[in-house]
C-alpha cells in the first residue's frame, strides 16, 4: 500500500525526526517520518525538500494537530506532494477531505480502539496503535492490551507501537494481529539521528527502568528519562502551591534543550521503555536489517511451540 519494503515506521519525534533520519530509514526499506514540531513551517518545508533529495523512496510527515502551525502544515503537505501523513494529538477531521483528494495516505496514531474506528470512518488507510511504553506523549493503555483491541475494531491495517525495539517486538506485533510497527526510541541510537551527543550517551547508558512519566495531573502524560528536570517537574506536580501554569512554564522548551544543547539540568530526554535495547550508535539501515532478520528467525521457529 505504501510502497515500502519492510513494515517498519520511524516515529515522528518532535525536534528529532528530520530529513537525515527520515531519508535513512526510507532508504533502508522502512518509512521515514519528518516531524512538524520543529522551528516553524518554513523549516518543515525545507526538511521535506531535503528528504526528497536524499531518497526516492516514500516518506511521511507527522502532524501534531494541536501545534499552532498545524493548519499551515496540513496545506503544505498537499503543496509539497507528501505521499503519507501520520497524525497525533487531536482529530484530523477538518483536514481529511483535502488530504484524501490530494491522494495522501493518512495514518493516525491512536491510543484506543474507539478512536481507531473513528479514524477508519474518516478515511484513514491504517492506524498506529501506540501503547504507554512509548517515549514522549503517551496514552493509558499498554501495547499488549491495546493492539488486539484495535485490530478487532477496524478492518484497516494496524501498526503496533510502544516498547518495540528489536525483531522480537516486530514478531510479537504480528502475533497480536498488527501488520507492522512504529519505533522511535531505537532510532535515537541511529548514526543519522541529529540529537546532541549527551542525549545519545544517556540513551545508551539507560536501562528499561530509567524512564518516568510526568504530566499526568496536567492531562498530558509524557515519558522521558529520569533526570534533574523530570524530578523537579514531578515534585512541582505534587505541590498544591504550584499552579499548572507554573509547571507548564517550567517545562516549556525542555525537549529542544535536550535535543539541541544536551542540557542536563533543564532538558527533557524523552525515551520509551525499550531504551535498554539501545546498546550503541549504528546506521538506521543496520537497525532495520537486524530487526527484520531477528523477526524472520523467530517466526520460522513458531511451529516449535505447537505439540504435534
Amino acid at each position: 500500500m505504501l510502497g515500502i519494503k519492510y513494515p517498519i515506521f520511524q516515529g515522528g519525534m518532535a525536534w528529532i525526526s528530520e530529513s537525515s533520519l527520515a531519508s535513512a530509514v526510507s532508504n533502508a526499506g522502512g518509512l521515514g517520518i519528518i516531524s512538524c514540531v520543529n522551528a516553524g513551517s518554513d523549516v518543515v518545508r525545507e526538511e521535506i525538500r531535503k528528504c526528497k533529495k536524499l531518497t526516492d523512496k516514500p516518506f511521511a510527515v507527522n502532524i501534531m494537530l494541536q501545534a499552532p502551525n498545524a493548519a499551515e502544515i496540513a496545506q503544505m503537505v498537499i503543496d509539497e506532494q507528501v505521499p503519507v501523513v501520520t497524525t497525533g494529538a487531536g482529530s484530523p477531521s477538518k483536514y481529511m477531505d483535502g488530504w484524501l483528494a490530494a491522494g495522501i495516505k493518512v495514518i493516525p496514531v491512536v491510543a484506543a480502539a474507539s478512536l481507531a474506528l473513528r479514524m477508519e470512518r474518516m478515511g484513514a488507510v491504517a492506524v498506529v496503535a501506540e501503547g504507554g511504553e512509548s517515549g514522549g506523549h503517551i496514552g493509558e493503555m499498554n501495547t499488549l492490551a491495546l493492539v488486539p483491541n484495535v485490530v478487532d475494531a477496524v478492518s484497516i491495517p494496524v501498526l503496533a507501537a510502544g516498547g518495540i525495539g528489536d525483531g522480537r517486538g516486530l514478531a510479537a506485533a504480528f502475533m497480536l494481529g498488527a501488520e507492522g510497527v512504529q519505533c522511535g526510541t531505537i532510532f535515537l541510537g541511529a548514526s543519522e539521528c541529529i540529537i546532541h551527543q549527551t542525549y545519545k550517551d544517556k540513551i545508551i547508558a539507560a536501562s528499561e527502568t530509567d524512564t518516568i512519566v510526568t504530566g499526568k495531573t496536567l492531562g498530558h502524560p509524557v515519558r522521558a528519562l529520569k533526570s534533574p528536570f523530570t524530578k523537579k517537574f514531578a515534585s512541582m506536580e505534587k505541590d498544591p502551591q504550584v499552579t499548572p501554569e507554573q509547571i507548564l512554564e517550567y517545562g516549556s522548551g525542555s525537549l529542544r534543550k535536550a535535543v539541541q544543547q544536551g542540557d542536563e539540568l533543564y532538558g527533557s530526554f524523552m525515551a520509551g521503555q525499550s531504551v535498554g535495547m539501545v546498546k550503541g550508535i549504528r546506521p538506521a539501515a543496520e537497525i532495520i536489517s537486524q530487526m527484520v532478520s531477528e523477526a524472520e528467525g523467530i517466526l520460522k521457529m513458531g511451529g516449535s511451540w505447537i505439540e504435534e
